[in-house]
């Protein structure tokens, strides 16, 4: 099951992150379930100082920028391989 984390502010970039994540899990087929993290101070405790962010488990896989839904699809198929 694949953990998937959405990390901004609720600026709309934040959002539209947010919303993309959830379309690509959704696309793919996997497991998973998305979360929204808004507590800066968790995000910083994740290593993270630009949102928005997406992690998928463990990892951060994007920082500062909105993911297309595909780019977030083709992250998340290579990633449930590692």
């Amino acid at each position: 099951m694949m953990r998937v984390r959405v990390l901004g502010g609720g600026c709309k970039k934040c959002e539209a992150l947010l919303k993309a994540a959830k379309e690509a899990l959704a696309n793919t087929g996997l497991k998973g379930e998305v979360e929204y993290i808004t507590d800066f101070s968790e995000i910083a405790s994740l290593g993270i100082m630009t949102t928005p962010a997406l992690m998928l488990d463990d990892e951060i896989v994007s920082t500062g920028r909105v993911l297309k839904t595909s780019d977030i699809e083709s992250l998340m198929l290579v990633h449930k391989d590692l």
